[in-house]
């Protein structure tokens, strides 16, 4: 959870500057999902921003978390709604749910099967509406920092955090991301430049990109 508190202002700004087009062509505050929330890093964040979020996991313990840290600290006044729901995405795409924005951060690598995950989040948004990825790059330099380095040696993360080989390329998820209807209009590499983590050209490792759903 260090790294991602570490890595959400990056994140999440990211998104939201990428979103104001999007906001004006809608007239108002956008309905954003955020698949799995984990206890609601994003989500909260999202929220502040004046955006309606649901926050979606399959992990009943980390929406009780997520529910339980929104009652200790209310959003402000000028946020937008925060609801927390634990269940899948394959259950909102049963109940015909659509969003103008759904986010999926570092989750995509865990996947087992992500074209097909791609479709899914393409079903849940609406058109013209915007999906947000956050992942790895399948690189050698990955695999020293993301793997050996932060599992085996810095134990930032525990061991068997990450499968390497699942990690996916930018030019990959965009050919996954045009499959499912998918344009990917936009793409920054994650960089940690001390003291906090910044958006960079280098997609070496860490990499974020949005689509416009056609």
């Amino acid at each position: 959870m260090r790294v991602l508190h570490a890595m959400n202002p990056l994140r999440t700004s990211w998104i939201e500057q990428r979103l104001e087009p999007l906001t004006q062509a809608r007239g108002g505050p956008l309905s954003l999902l955020d698949i799995g929330c984990g206890a609601g890093l994003a989500s909260e964040a999202f929220a502040k921003m004046g955006l309606n979020v649901l926050g979606l996991d399959a992990s009943k313990e980390a929406i009780a978390a997520a529910a339980a840290h929104q009652e200790q600290a209310p959003l402000p006044a000028t946020a937008g709604t925060l609801s927390y729901r634990a269940g899948s995405a394959e259950d909102l795409v049963s109940e015909g749910a659509q969003f103008d924005v759904v986010t999926a951060l570092e989750v995509i690598e865990h996947v087992t099967d992500p074209q097909a995950f791609l479709k899914m989040l393409s079903t849940l948004t609406r058109p013209g509406g915007s999906v947000a990825i956050s992942t790895l790059n399948r690189t050698l330099r990955s695999f020293t920092v993301a793997k050996v380095g932060a599992e085996y040696l810095a134990r930032l993360l525990p061991v068997g955090t990450h499968d390497w080989r699942k990690f996916i390329r930018p030019d990959e998820l965009s050919a996954m991301g045009r499959k499912a209807g998918l344009r990917m209009t936009d793409v920054a590499g994650m960089t940690f430049i001390p003291p906090r983590w910044r958006a960079t050209r280098d997609t070496g490792v860490n990499y974020i990109a949005i689509f416009t759903r056609d």
